[in-house]
């Protein structure tokens, strides 16, 4: 009877832990891409005011021409003269490139650039590139509220491996996931100094605006961080964020439209305010958040209706 017990017990916890990794990893998926995508089929009416934003700018595959302009905020904006990140780098690759998100404003394809660089001299085997923005930037369909104006880069926690990938493995491999399995620490199994040294590498890049994490990892780099702490003041928990990190840099000079985010607080962060996310319901809500309607080219600066149509 005690043997059978003990085996409903590890049962429930082994049931437990699952869940909780299932829920983190529903609050920031990396899912699989796809070898052959379909493209999307035409919309029924484009043209009615209550078309959702998302819909109309991923059905566009090009950049809009002109010089380069960021318009709007990073959640509610969109891209104008949007270049590519190249698929493959010297010291880079990009991931889920049937999604088509690897574009930008110029000045973040640069900053991963020089990042990647930077990245190698502390040992960091090339930079794996996660989303960056659509062709012409604006909502997308899934995973993201921001990345609309060219300006955001998710960074895997995965160190780009010793050879060129295929695009089967670029499409379907996994990113590393740094978090335990009940979300109060990093894995120290997986997590090694060299995952703080990146973060700070990036941080300290005066382009870069902030950068948002799981809070594990905050955590994790309140501890490792030594003296120097300024560079923290620029990184933030949020939800999900347990297999890469996103950075967000400054608006260009050249896009006059663009709106900055709220400076960084006055603060490293490592003090109560890492309290919050820590609390059982913060990490298990009761209930999952309403979902928000969907952002129509109504709630879109008015340059961005000319962009995606």
């Amino acid at each position: 009877m005690r043997a059978a017990t003990h085996l409903l017990a590890v049962l429930l916890l082994a049931a437990a832990g699952s869940a909780v990794a299932r829920e983190k990893h529903l609050i920031d998926p990396t899912p699989p891409g796809s070898l052959n995508p379909e493209p999307l089929p035409p919309l029924q009416n484009p043209d009615a005011p209550s078309t959702p934003a998302k819909e109309l700018f991923a059905r566009k595959s090009t950049p809009f021409p002109g010089p380069p302009r960021s318009i709007g905020g990073y959640f509610d904006g969109c891209l104008a003269g949007g270049v590519p990140l190249p698929i493959t780098g010297p010291t880079w690759q990009v991931m889920r490139p049937s999604r088509n998100r690897n574009w930008g404003n110029p000045q973040l394809v640069r900053f991963i650039e020089r990042f990647a660089e930077n990245a190698k001299k502390i040992g960091w085997n090339g930079l794996l590139v996660g989303d960056m923005s659509q062709p012409r930037g604006g909502p997308m369909l899934s995973n993201h509220k921001s990345h609309q104006v060219g300006l955001d880069v998710d960074i895997w926690f995965t160190p780009m491996p010793d050879h060129v990938q295929s695009r089967a493995e670029r499409e379907f491999g996994s990113a590393t996931d740094v978090v335990a399995p009940d979300m109060l620490d990093v894995d120290l199994e997986v997590w090694t100094h060299k995952h703080t040294e990146l973060i700070r590498t990036a941080a300290q890049d005066p382009a870069v605006t902030r950068i948002l994490v799981n809070a594990a990892i905050k955590k994790a780099l309140c501890r490792e961080a030594g003296a120097h702490r300024t560079w923290l003041f620029k990184v933030r928990p949020w939800y999900g964020h347990a297999e890469h990190f996103h950075i967000q840099i400054a608006c260009p000079a050249g896009s006059a439209e663009c709106k900055p985010q709220p400076p960084s607080l006055p603060s490293d962060g490592c003090g109560h305010e890492l309290d919050f996310w820590f609390k059982d319901s913060t990490l298990h809500p009761p209930t999952p958040p309403k979902p928000k309607p969907a952002l129509t080219l109504a709630g879109l600066p008015p340059e961005c209706k000319q962009i995606v149509k």
